[in-house]
């Protein structure tokens, strides 16, 4: 019994030492250590590649944190980060007057664009990069449904059906595609697809569909261009039936990203990227990695990724929410 109870006297110094010893992390910051970790974030396809190219620069700096990235869908983002099962929610549109009064605080940090896609195999495909298609016919398409074959838009183009492709889940893309023509989600016709990456496929599968995504499902970083089977529909902005110098800024997506940045590509469909908190948060850890992210060298990696960076007038705005 005594052997036992000496025992357990040690078990309890040991433990003590052991627990005053550790350093006390607060917030995701200790003085031994620096930041440590985990940061969660889920949400819009649109800001997923970047999120995981930011975390892996913030590894660098700071080895002791870790991420869990997961893309799902702007809604998904606005609802785990709401729910708090994640620290960050990604998302791709406008904050719902709802959201906002359940403790949403949005931070711009990057900007992006939808863009209308097509398959290179469709008949009219040259006769539609020559023409492109304006804000109307495009609504005509994606919400009444008035055309349902090519040829109904043009009476050059064939008599092939147009099918049309949506996202199924909760989308930002899909969110500011339907704000383009004044409308809803919901508002949107057609095939329900998931995910950007499903509807690129749904495109690249089908020559006489039509649809929509985001610029880095649609281009490839490391050749400029637009991947195999999926090309881009111009928008005929001033509505006279053709695509002309101002309005070609497609062949690129160093082209496309300059023309978002300068304003001659809309907006919407063009957009701002957001990191949402629920309420202002108080963890260090966090400030310090959305700092990161609006930082001039992390900015400076938009362009390269498909991206448009912020305005040093919008970056101090966003840092002084923080």
């Amino acid at each position: 019994m005594r052997k036992c109870f000496i025992v357990l006297i040690l078990s309890f110094i040991i433990v003590f030492e052991i627990s005053s010893c550790a350093p006390k992390v607060k917030n995701g910051y200790s003085k031994e250590r620096g930041f440590e970790g985990n940061i969660s974030l889920s949400g819009a396809f649109a800001l997923y590649p970047l999120a995981v190219v930011w975390s892996e620069d913030f590894k660098k700096v700071h080895p002791n944190v870790r991420f869990n990235i997961s893309a799902g869908g702007a809604g998904k983002g606005i609802a785990d980060v709401l729910t708090g099962m994640v620290d960050i929610g990604m998302v791709s549109r406008d904050l719902h007057e709802q959201e906002i009064k359940k403790g949403a605080v949005p931070i711009i940090v990057a900007k992006d664009a939808v863009i209308c896609t097509i398959n290179p195999g469709n008949p009219n495909y040259q006769a539609i990069l020559k023409r492109g298609l304006s804000r109307e016919e495009l609504s005509d398409i994606f919400i009444s449904q008035k055309f349902k074959t090519w040829k109904q838009i043009d009476p050059r183009f064939t008599a092939d059906p147009i099918n049309v492709y949506v996202r199924s889940d909760a989308a930002g893309a899909a969110e500011t595609w339907a704000k383009f023509f004044g409308h809803k989600q919901e508002d949107l016709q057609g095939i329900g697809i998931f995910g950007d990456p499903g509807i690129a496929q749904a495109i690249k599968d089908d020559i006489h569909g039509i649809g929509f995504n985001n610029i880095n499902y649609v281009y490839n970083l490391k050749t400029n261009k637009v991947f195999d089977r999926i090309d881009v529909v111009p928008l005929d902005l001033n509505k006279n039936g053709q695509i002309e110098n101002e309005e070609q800024f497609y062949h690129t997506l160093s082209e496309l990203t300059e023309a978002v940045a300068a304003g001659r590509y809309p907006a919407p469909p063009s957009r701002e990227l957001t990191f949402v908190t629920r309420h202002k948060t108080e963890s260090l850890l966090l400030k310090e990695f959305i700092s990161f992210v609006l930082q001039k060298q992390a900015q400076s990696q938009l362009l390269e990724n498909g991206y448009v960076p912020l305005n040093e007038i919008l970056i101090k705005e966003e840092r002084n929410k923080l």
